[in-house]
């Protein structure tokens, strides 16, 4: 009897304990996503973070500067940051620092050498290198003296 009653205590104490505890706060990288997942040099890229104790929580890459989280609806942060017009391509990890949680989100997104701007005719932002300039003047000029050829053994055949 004795036992029991020790027993029962035990119970409710470790389940009045366990009630009264404050909410482990168990997050993941799961709990971050970078959007778009494939961005340019000095392009912007959105951080979102979905976790309750994230208030004024910051963001690092080494592909941009540190961004602070902001509230953005619910247990939603998100930061937004300006990708360095300097930084290496390919794939970038993320990490985010909330409290006294540090999550690293591995290859969270990807940074490109250049990107296509739509609707302004769909010029690259680095431009043509002047390799590229040499190829197409050779291409060009090629084309000119083969057509100039071309031109001369059709009007030769139709004098004889």
């Amino acid at each position: 009897m004795r036992t029991t009653r020790a027993l029962a205590v035990a119970a409710v104490a470790g389940t009045f304990l366990g009630l009264a505890a404050p909410a482990a706060s168990a997050w993941d990288a799961s709990a971050v996503s970078v959007s778009p997942s494939v961005v340019p040099r000095g392009g912007t890229v959105t951080i979102s973070v979905r976790e309750h104790a994230c208030s004024g929580g910051r963001v690092f890459s080494d592909a941009f500067p540190t961004a602070r989280l902001r509230h953005h609806q619910g247990d939603v942060f998100r930061a937004r940051a300006t990708v360095n017009s300097n930084a290496t391509v390919g794939a970038k990890d993320v990490t985010v620092h909330c409290g006294s949680s540090t999550v690293t989100k591995n290859a969270a997104f990807t940074v490109i050498h250049g990107g296509v701007r739509g609707g302004v005719g769909g010029s690259s932002s680095t431009g043509a290198t002047p390799t590229d300039m040499a190829i197409g003047g050779g291409l060009v000029a090629a084309a000119a003296i083969g057509g100039g050829v071309f031109w001369m053994r059709r009007r030769g055949e139709s004098r004889a």
